[in-house]
């Protein structure tokens, strides 16, 4: 029992590193999912079988996202610590095509695992819609960690 008369939980404990991070991956693959079956349940241009699907999907957009998110920061870091006058202009160009680049990559992989399974369509073979939904994620991602940070 503690002081106030409660019981104390083993939550109660301060999480460690790798829970935090556990955690931090765990909400954005559910806000993730969250925003793909909205989208697959009220636009056209998104197609998605079944919610075991998108969650597969989630999940693989989640740790691509990371991996593009980490691509973009190594070559910023990489144009940063040179001297050069055309280094800030490449540290910009390089992100930009990483960033772009990356959906193709990105809506490639869904084709190959996903198929049919997965369709986004619409507007040039479906790179809009899918930008659009994963402009929603990241947007839903950073209102939710917004609003956490606000409750301390």
């Amino acid at each position: 029992m503690s002081e106030h008369g409660l019981l104390e939980v083993a939550s109660a404990e301060e999480p460690s590193s790798r829970q935090k991070l556990f955690l931090r991956y765990f909400t954005a693959i559910l806000i993730d999912l969250a925003v793909l079956n909205l989208f697959a349940e009220h636009w056209q241009h998104v197609i998605i079988d079944s919610f075991t699907v998108s969650l597969a999907v989630a999940i693989l957009l989640q740790l691509m996202l990371k991996l593009t998110l980490k691509l973009e920061h190594r070559v910023a870091d990489y144009f940063t610590a040179k001297p050069w006058k055309l280094a800030p202009f490449l540290r910009v160009l390089s992100a930009w095509l990483i960033l772009f680049v990356s959906k193709f990559v990105i809506l490639g992989v869904l084709n190959v695992i996903f198929g049919e399974q997965v369709v986004f369509a619409g507007p040039v073979h479906g790179v809009v819609a899918f930008i659009v939904v994963v402009m929603v994620m990241l947007i839903a991602e950073e209102a939710v960690v917004r609003f956490y940070r606000r409750l301390a």
